[in-house]
């Protein structure tokens, strides 16, 4: 199996096990931490039209006949095709939005990677890439996008992110 996830960084786990970043946008993970401090699997069932995973597990939905993106990226610093998948989920998240679908976007905690698409998402709905961060914070947690690569990619922009990484190639 691809390692995608960083150790944890000090940082308390969710507090739930998704939230809505605008409506019909929702960001989540796989773990959340209940109110005893005890860390719960979520599993997702049918609550939602689009689900898009960073990071699976088995067993962890959604269920059959739930269209399911899954594209497992690292927690850290990108490769081109990891920026590419980040870009087409984000515009396939932002598709389902404007079709009156709704979207989970998870990765493991749902913090960083879930983050970068669903701000991204939001850029192409019309957020400047500072609003963006901002408001996934506010809506999902203090602790979201908290890897500063993933900043740096949205303030650059994703697209002159994609052609600085291959450079590096």
């Amino acid at each position: 199996m691809k390692r995608t996830r960083q150790r944890d960084r000090d940082m308390p786990g969710p507090q739930a096990p998704w939230d809505e970043i605008v409506p019909g946008l929702w960001m989540g993970g796989h773990y959340w931490t209940d109110p005893a401090g005890e860390l719960q699997a979520v599993v997702v069932d049918g609550e939602f039209d689009l689900v898009v995973s960073l990071f699976t597990r088995s067993g962890h939905g959604p269920r059959a006949g739930v269209e399911h993106l899954v594209a497992e990226i690292p927690d850290g610093p990108l490769a081109p095709h990891d920026i590419a998948a980040v870009q087409r989920l984000a515009h396939a998240a932002v598709r389902a939005l404007e079709g009156s679908r709704t979207v989970l976007v998870r990765c493991h905690s749902g913090y960083n990677r879930s983050g970068l698409v669903v701000a991204q998402a939001l850029v192409h709905l019309g957020h400047d890439p500072a609003a963006a961060i901002r408001l996934v914070r506010r809506k999902r947690s203090p602790w979201a996008l908290n890897n500063t690569t993933f900043t740096d990619y949205l303030a650059t922009g994703l697209d002159v992110a994609y052609l600085l990484t291959g450079l590096q190639e």
